[in-house]
């Protein structure tokens, strides 16, 4: 508005430029976003001068947009005791406010997406839907439907390191894993249980038991901080956890080796016994020190519902052994259990290793009534010598059916002179492939094998108890003679078949009196790990070689390995598992430590072909920290690895 003598002329302006008409007014028809912050003013002239307006700012707001929602929630179908997880994606103009809905209840917070942490089988056909609104208007998705699968009943248990006694490491029970689901997209880490220390052992496994109010399929994880733990393997949540530590004690320090370190606890994988006692029993063994310094090794037996100690548990390991000169006594602080505990016939057997290569130390193996926790027998296969340790890469002594206990013994005193009926004179046996007869309830040695230079691979720290034994399904030659074989493999990267019925004891020449000896065309490296068997298959892990698959024809392995994955796997090598839904879907479950643990899985028939490695996945999803000892367990659909502070859990994806 402007005043003076007429007639006034108007000359509007839009950021510099004239625009509009000679008027007192200037309208732009349709304004855009990008016109904001315009600035704007007009000139008014007459005969006598002109006059300036002030400059003023256009603003123009964005047109208010109703919501719309661009991606419906979608149905979602989980296991009792899982999360379940709706998602919506909306547009419109913001702020967007979201209200989820169950049944037409209200639930969850204001968020584009809605988890139920904990489902259970009653909120199954649940329908949940929901809205969103603004300023203009609310959007109201469509309805889904929740379904909540009841946790079915198992059969599956692993009571024992690699599965049984034969220590086959395959799980023939798998009906959820497959060689066309396990894949980065279907497969991969879906949640870990957090425990206080390294879990050196192999986690076990049992089926539908009966505690904390309801049935449950539990996973048992022990600790090198002398912890046990039972967690719920579906929901992963926590049912129990104990320490078997004394009053005034610790975990023992390392004991100035960095094998176990920094804590030495529970180190080797327990045993279980569904029908021992009201509920059943686990069985492990623990190291610890007293605040006077004193170690203690002990063996427990625990409630498997409760975690709490049966009577008469726990109880203190010692023992003598007679020797040429008088007796020698077990010293607990210069061992630790690192050999999986063997229940066999009522008994549970424990196998003793040293701390480093620190002398004193033999090779000791007791054997325990699994009832009364008594000893009921000890033999030492080093008694008047030295070392000789039991270590396997935390394999157990393997039992036949005529109770008979086979097991490799590590560096240490052997006697060359043997006795009329080919035996060390003394009763010497390190750096052998042993076999201990539990007749009478007593331990000896019935039958060995070691190789010819068996003194040289010792003076040189090339035993043969740096791998695990696993004894072989009878097999059949072409003659349609059955035979009862064994395999092992050490440090010399030598592949050892013995006969278990004639297993060739000591020549000093060769090893011809073996029944099959792979010195070449073999393994690309020692062994530090433990050999799986599948569908006539032997599956090996060297150090530093590929993962290798070797036949068995006419009852023997056949050489060069008929496949061998293309990754190769740093100290200590890999002790594979299998899964397998009988002789189908075959998988081979491998873990390699490279300072941060990479699990494989590997089509059973053909290790050429990874279905899947927890590397693959974008952004780290699967990615998990290593240790030293990993032997993978696989139950009911999931895969679980043990780590330095708990286990990793792998399976299908939600």
């Amino acid at each position: 508005m402007a005043t003076g003598t007429a007639p006034l002329a108007y000359q509007w302006y839009l950021n510099g430029a004239a625009a509009g008409t000679d008027s007192s007014s200037f309208t732009i028809a349709a304004a855009t976003t990008g016109q904001t912050g315009a600035k704007i003013y007009v000139l008014v002239t007459n005969a006598a001068g002109s006059a300036t307006s002030a400059t003023v700012t256009l603003s123009v707001t964005a047109t208010a947009t109703a919501p719309s929602i661009a991606q419906q929630p979608a149905s979602v179908a989980v296991t009792a005791g899982q999360p379940a997880t709706f998602n919506v994606t909306a547009t419109g103009t913001a702020p967007l406010t979201y209200r989820w809905f169950m049944n037409g209840s209200p639930v969850g917070t204001n968020s584009n997406s809605y988890t139920i942490s904990q489902t259970t089988v009653a909120q199954t056909d649940a329908q949940i839907y929901v809205t969103v609104t603004n300023v203009v208007n609310t959007a109201t998705s469509r309805t889904v439907t929740l379904i909540v699968n009841a946790v079915q009943a198992s059969t599956v248990n692993v009571l024992t390191y690699h599965n049984d006694v034969a220590r086959t490491g395959q799980n023939l029970s798998e009906s959820t894993l497959t060689t066309a689901n396990v894949n980065p997209t279907n497969f991969g880490l879906v949640g870990t249980l957090s425990v206080d220390a390294a879990v050196d052992a192999e986690p076990l496994y049992v089926s539908n038991l009966t505690l904390a109010g309801g049935s449950h399929n539990v996973v048992y994880v022990v600790t090198e901080n002398d912890s046990v733990y039972a967690f719920d393997a579906d929901t992963l949540a926590q049912l129990w956890h104990v320490s078997v530590l004394g009053a005034n004690e610790t975990a023992s320090d390392n004991r100035g080796c960095g094998q176990v370190s920094p804590i030495i606890g529970i180190t080797s994988t327990p045993v279980i016994d569904l029908s021992a006692g009201a509920h059943g029993k686990i069985f492990l063994v623990a190291m610890s020190l007293d605040n006077n310094g004193n170690y203690h090794q002990r063996l427990h037996a625990l409630d498997l519902t409760t975690g709490g100690e049966i009577s008469g548990s726990p109880v203190t390991v010692q023992a003598t052994f007679p020797t040429t000169a008088g007796t020698t006594t077990f010293d607990p602080k210069q061992y630790k259990e690192r050999a999986a505990l063997l229940l066999l016939n009522g008994v549970i057997y424990t196998t003793w290793a040293s701390h480093c290569d620190d002398a004193p130390y033999q090779g000791w193996i007791m054997g325990y009534n699994e009832t009364t926790l008594a000893q009921s027998s000890v033999l030492n296969v080093t008694p008047n010598g030295g070392d000789g340790a039991i270590w396997m890469a935390g394999d157990g002594p393997a039992a036949d059916s005529s109770g008979n206990i086979y097991f490799l013994d590590a560096n240490g005193t052997f006697d060359d002179t043997l006795n009329g009926n080919g035996f060390p004179e003394h009763g010497d046996y390190g750096n052998a492939f042993i076999k201990i007869s539990t007749a009478g309830n007593s331990l000896s040695v019935a039958d060995y094998f070691t190789m010819f230079n068996t003194d040289s691979e010792s003076n040189a720290d090339e035993d043969l108890g740096s791998g695990g034994e696993m004894l072989l399904p009878d097999l059949q030659d072409g003659q349609a003679n059955t035979w009862h074989l064994a395999v092992g493999a050490g440090k010399d990267g030598h592949i050892y078949v013995v006969n278990r019925d004639l297993m060739g004891k000591f020549n000093t020449n060769n090893d011809g009196a073996i029944y099959q000896e792979i010195d070449s065309n073999g393994l690309g490296g020692g062994v530090y790990s433990t050999p799986a068997y599948f569908n006539n298959k032997v599956y090996y892990g060297a150090v530093s070689d590929h993962l290798r698959a070797f036949s068995i024809a006419n009852a023997k392995l056949t050489t060069p390995a008929g496949s061998l994955s293309a990754a190769s796997f740093g100290y200590p090598g890999t002790t594979p598992s299998i899964s397998a839904n009988g002789t189908s879907n075959g998988i081979v479950w491998a873990v390699e430590n490279n300072g941060g643990g990479v699990l494989h899985a590997y089509d059973a028939t053909n290790l050429a072909t990874e279905l899947y490695n927890s590397n693959q996945a974008a952004n780290k999803r699967d990615n998990f920290a290593d240790n030293k000892f990993i032997t993978p367990m696989i139950a009911d659909g999931k895969v679980y690895v043990g780590t330095p502070n708990g286990v990793a859990v792998f399976g299908l994806l939600p």
